[in-house]
């Protein structure tokens, strides 16, 4: 078990006397929006509040429909801690536990098409739908050397977009992408990936006993068992506990 959380820590983890709590409902993995009056379900939520329950706090959860726009209410002091993807470029506003589970990324490419493996979608003249500032959308734009990136709002967007525009392929978390394959016929996903997104708990830059205690929650978590029984009991397939 992770140590009681001192003072301190309660003092950074909820200065408003309770934990509020940033979740992205445009990954639909973790997340699941509530119904009319009732409260958030899915992986992401569940941790959250087995991180006030042992704090013996109040719980609050703070709504994004992107992850980039969660991560942006760091900065502003929207929430105290947040379920995100950790990224170099999130981390100047975030400090990050290690990942407590990971996401399988590749690439849908429609019928017909004449890309076969991930190594062939870096090449000039390929465009690839995104969504922005995902984890992924980030990952990629470090990456890719020759590919183009077109971008939309959220993953549903970008799917979309693909679709709209007849793009050569969709960069998504996996599965998703095998859902979407389902709706047109030929396509396919391709084989391995060209990252994991590692998923993280996150808490705002200088609350350095909160995000130790983050640390040392998440390590407990997934060596206890915690993670995983959290993800069998949400149902959730494509996810994995990080190593």
């Amino acid at each position: 078990m992770t140590s009681q959380p001192s003072s301190k820590v309660r003092a950074e983890l909820a200065p408003a006397g309770k934990l509020r709590v940033g979740l992205n409902f445009g990954n639909f993995l973790l997340t699941k929006r509530p119904p009319p009056g009732g409260e958030p379900g899915g992986i992401a939520p569940d941790l959250g509040r087995e991180i006030a329950r042992r704090m013996s706090l109040e719980v609050e959860f703070v709504h994004y429909d992107q992850a980039g726009k969660l991560a942006d209410g760091a900065k502003a002091g929207a929430w105290d801690v947040a379920f995100l993807a950790s990224e170099p470029v999130r981390a100047a506003e975030i400090d990050f536990s290690p990942a407590y589970l990971e996401i399988e990324t590749s690439y849908l490419v429609p019928a017909g098409s004449t890309i076969r493996t991930l190594d062939d979608v870096d090449r000039p003249g390929v465009r690839i739908a995104c969504a922005d500032r995902a984890a992924y959308d980030l990952y990629l734009s470090r990456s890719l050397k020759h590919a183009q990136l077109v971008r939309a709002e959220g993953i549903e967007g970008s799917y979309q977009l693909w679709v709209k525009e007849k793009l050569d392929a969709l960069a998504g978390l996996k599965p998703r992408l095998v859902a979407d394959a389902e709706k047109h016929p030929g396509s396919r996903v391709l084989e391995g990936r060209f990252t994991a997104v590692q998923q993280s708990i996150g808490t705002p830059k200088g609350r350095d006993a909160a995000a130790q205690y983050l640390r040392e929650f998440v390590a407990e978590a997934k060596a206890s068992g915690l993670v995983a029984k959290v993800i069998g009991a949400n149902g959730v397939r494509g996810v994995s506990v990080a190593p």
